[in-house]
């Protein structure tokens, strides 16, 4: 499949999701691992390539499975005017569901993206996902029943930032994240995410869309500590000094929606490249495929298509389905 596009939205789309994918199967393998034990492993760098996780190299997680379901509902919506956007989300996550958290043969007898065998495999979900999902007492696009504020909720929602049929990012992504984390820094960190990349899809500097959103977030109800967050992410770049896992880890470990956001924000900020962004996200004790995710669709949306290395796009699982649904959220 040809990856590259003559059209610079199509091509910026295509990257985001792309270099999302690609920080999450870079940081698949190490997520749970400390600073100590990934240079152990792989040298006082630490990570600097795929290597095997779930069964095979550039394998994926939960992380970009359900950004792909997220995009599957998002165009549903978009295809039938009279369907609620987050309703329509939300019965995607719950087909995502299915084969969770135990995988079973499925795909080739489904349509969409359950017709895709790698979505239905078990790649480490998350408990509040699984359980909000799954309850039976919260109907279809109502919020989540509990606090949680990890960052499940915003790994998932930048395909709502890409879709520019969707006159407002930051409205629909905070009610996408509600759907399973309705802690106010869960749902505010995803909103302020899709808006970001957004920005950054149309043109902007990081620290103009970084502006604009924070502007954005300061009118909303419990923004306080995502405000926070990405101020000190914000100041910790400006302050300079080395691009190092421990200055990294000073924005905390990215199991909570406002850090790993903060990260991806930093770790955009002062890396001079795409590649040098990627590595510098997975490589420290917090959640490293979701900030390599995120860090990944930030700059994916910026830079394009020409930023990523092709080693890791070709051995990069779901590559032809992530660009199929890029298109079609550029068609949209």
């Amino acid at each position: 499949m040809d990856i590259l596009s003559d059209d610079p939205v199509t091509d910026r789309i295509r990257a985001s999701l792309l270099a999302g994918a690609i920080g999450d199967a870079l940081g698949a393998p190490v997520e749970f691992h400390t600073i100590g034990r990934i240079r152990a492993r792989h040298g006082v760098h630490g990570l600097r390539d795929y290597v095997p996780a779930y069964g095979r190299r550039g394998a994926v997680t939960d992380d970009t499975q359900m950004t792909l379901f997220t995009a599957e509902g998002l165009l549903e919506a978009l295809r039938a005017p009279d369907s609620a956007p987050g309703s329509a989300i939300d019965a995607a996550y719950r087909r995502w569901l299915r084969p969770q958290p135990t995988p079973f043969p499925g795909a080739g007898r489904e349509s969409g993206l359950l017709a895709e065998a790698a979505l239905w495999a078990t790649r480490a979900p998350g408990h509040t996902c699984l359980s909000a999902l799954a309850n039976p007492g919260r109907g279809l696009g109502e919020r989540a029943d509990n606090n949680s504020k990890g960052c499940g909720g915003v790994m998932r929602v930048a395909p709502i930032g890409l879709c520019r049929r969707v006159g407002d990012p930051f409205a629909l992504a905070s009610a996408a994240a509600r759907l399973t984390h309705n802690h106010p820094s869960g749902y505010l960190a995803a909103a302020a995410f899709a808006l970001l990349v957004r920005r950054l899809l149309d043109g902007e500097a990081l620290r103009d869309a970084l502006a604009v959103t924070l502007d954005r977030l300061a009118g909303e109800p419990g923004h306080e500590e995502t405000t926070a967050a990405l101020l000190q992410a914000r100041a910790l770049a400006e302050a300079g000094g080395p691009a190092t896992p421990e200055r990294l880890m000073q924005l905390g470990g990215g199991w909570v929606a406002e850090e790993a956001l903060a990260i991806a924000l930093w770790c955009a900020l002062v890396a001079p490249d795409l590649e040098s962004a990627l590595l510098l996200a997975i490589n420290h004790d917090g959640d490293s495929d979701s900030t390599g995710s995120l860090t990944g669709n930030l700059l994916g949306a910026a830079l394009g298509m020409a930023a990523i290395p092709a080693r890791w796009l070709a051995d990069l699982e779901l590559r032809e389905c992530i660009v199929r649904v890029a298109d079609e959220l550029a068609a949209a």
